[in-house]
């Protein structure tokens, strides 16, 4: 396809299809609405609101999750969330902690305790109990490989 400019010398090998097409007004704005087109590969959002802090702070969040999905198309490796990366740290440095003596046991033992406050913020910033479900993480983390992947789910505790 091509994009069109004017509607001179325009030919059949330009031109699509839709199912509906409409003209819609939108606050004080005409718009023309194609629905159901079967090769479209972009579409428009419209934004409107009240004041243009609000419009433009809601671009700014659609532009992040747009390229959010973009990295994850591009890139095929997945990171565990919720804390889990967090937490596995701290499980490796609690065991590690256990195979050495001294001051240094205490200093890693500390640094994997303070691993563990992301997930424990994530937990009461979603209003859930932090101890219990840390525990619950810490649990999952113990049984092995299987148990990395599991963070924090804030939808459900």
């Amino acid at each position: 396809g091509s994009i069109q400019t004017t509607v001179a010398n325009m030919s059949a090998d330009v031109l699509g299809t839709c199912a509906v097409f409409e003209e819609t007004q939108i606050g004080g704005e005409r718009f023309n609405i194609f629905k159901g087109c079967p090769q479209a590969k972009t579409c428009t959002i419209i934004i409107r609101g009240g004041a243009e802090q609000f419009m433009e702070e809601t671009e700014r969040s659609l532009h992040d999750a747009i390229m959010i999905v973009r990295r994850a198309i591009k890139n095929d490796s997945v990171v565990a969330g919720g804390g889990a990366i967090e937490m596995e740290l701290s499980k490796y440095l609690r065991d590690y902690s256990r195979t050495i003596a001294g001051k240094e046991q205490l200093l890693i033992a500390a640094y994997a305790r303070a691993l563990e406050i992301i997930p424990r913020q994530l937990c009461e910033n979603a209003g859930f109990d932090a101890t219990n479900i840390l525990n619950k993480l810490r649990q999952k983390h113990a049984v092995g490989d299987s148990g990395r992947w599991y963070g924090v789910n804030v939808m459900t505790g």
